[in-house]
């Protein structure tokens, strides 16, 4: 195998926790984690961050910009006018996140994750939406491999970008088994004491925003006998547009049994699905639906849309139900509150399934789009 240097655009790794530091930042931190073992040993690798950045990867060369990038427009900046000088002397860029410089030299991949700018437009100021719908749709036109982190992203890609599916790539996330993973009983009893939950409900993580589709869920919930449903715990930031979310829960008195904890840290996210009865994800736009992912690798039998990537992620494990219609949520939430053997079921299969998707899968298959955009497939 011939040695090559890849030089991969990394700076929306957060270098702080927060809000910013799920979703994307956490691919791209497990994919630097899983890269050198996944090459060819002689291939390099030098991941590009913004100046506030520490962290280090096996095997990866970390190249510090002299600007903090945490802003949106010096990130912007820093890509169009300092990134071209800095892939100087490469094989091949790795832009990790939509969009590569307009005045690129080498070789390209670029991984998308969602296209929820130009389907969502209202969710992002008007002047970063212009640039990020154009820009990705110029790099994906113009790299030689676009990377997809799901079939429903790559078709999606494919149709609203004009794209032709024969250069585009899956590589869908992974699953961190040691973190996310059935917890002692006593561990998870604990915890809910410590937080003041009962002992069932059901739970939804995710940003409170239009897509997530919680109004319809809302009133599937409310349509529910009191005596079959659960305490209903809506866990995530407020995103755009929430104030109907509220709302809903007003307009059907839900406001003892509906609970919104506010956006919930990585390291807190296992107590939480383990905690929950049922995981409900009622999204009708999803780039893949990790949380749906972790919520089976903790054993937590999940509910979700039959839209979007949704039913890539969940498989036969999971229950799926037409997104908009809410008597077929309603039907849905009373068998998952009636049905034991269900729930038994689906936490064996939910455990089972979660165990297909690994980082170092994820690896793997990035590494074969670059031999692909090198010429180099074996």
């Amino acid at each position: 195998m011939i040695s090559m240097h890849i030089k991969l655009n990394a700076h929306l790794l957060s270098a702080q926790p927060g809000y910013r530091a799920a979703g994307i930042h956490r691919y791209i931190d497990h994919l630097l984690r899983e890269i050198r073992a996944a090459a060819p040993d002689d291939w390099r690798f030098t991941a590009m961050v913004g100046a506030r950045n520490q962290v280090q990867y096996p095997g990866v060369e970390m190249r510090r910009a002299s600007l903090d990038t945490e802003s949106p427009l010096r990130r912007i900046l820093w890509e169009q006018l300092v990134q071209p000088w800095a892939l100087a002397g490469c094989d091949l860029h790795h832009a990790l996140a939509f969009v590569a410089p307009f005045a690129l030299q080498v070789p390209a991949v670029v991984t998308v994750y969602d296209l929820s700018f130009i389907h969502y437009p209202e969710r992002l100021p008007k002047s970063r939406r212009l640039y990020l719908s154009q820009a990705t749709r110029y790099t994906c036109t113009h790299a030689r491999r676009v990377i997809a982190i799901s079939k429903s992203t790559a078709a999606d890609v494919a149709a609203s970008l004009d794209v032709s599916p024969d250069k585009i790539d899956v590589a869908p996330p992974g699953c961190d088994l040691t973190l996310f993973k059935p917890l002692p009983p006593a561990q998870v009893a604990e915890f809910r004491q410590a937080q003041g939950l009962p002992e069932r409900f059901w739970l939804f993580i995710g940003t409170l925003e239009p897509r997530k589709n919680l109004p319809v869920l809302l009133e599937a919930y409310a349509a529910l006998p009191h005596q079959e449903r659960l305490p209903l715990i809506l866990a995530g930031g407020k995103g755009w547009d929430y104030e109907p979310i509220f709302a809903a829960v007003e307009r059907y008195g839900l406001t003892d049994e509906v609970h919104f904890p506010g956006y919930i840290s990585a390291d807190m996210l296992p107590f939480w699905y383990n905690a929950a009865e049922a995981f409900i994800y009622p999204s009708v736009f999803e780039g893949f639906g990790i949380p749906v992912l972790e919520a089976m690798a903790c054993g937590t039998p999940v509910l979700v849309s039959d839209a979007s990537s949704l039913p890539e992620v969940a498989g036969d494990a999971g229950m799926c139900v037409p997104p908009h219609d809410p008597a077929a949520w309603s039907v849905a939430l009373r068998r998952i509150y009636a049905d034991d053997a269900w729930r038994a079921e689906a936490r064996q299969m939910g455990l089972q399934r979660a165990e297909i998707f690994t980082w170092r899968a994820t690896a793997e298959a990035t590494i074969a789009s670059y031999k692909r955009a090198l010429g180099l497939e074996e």
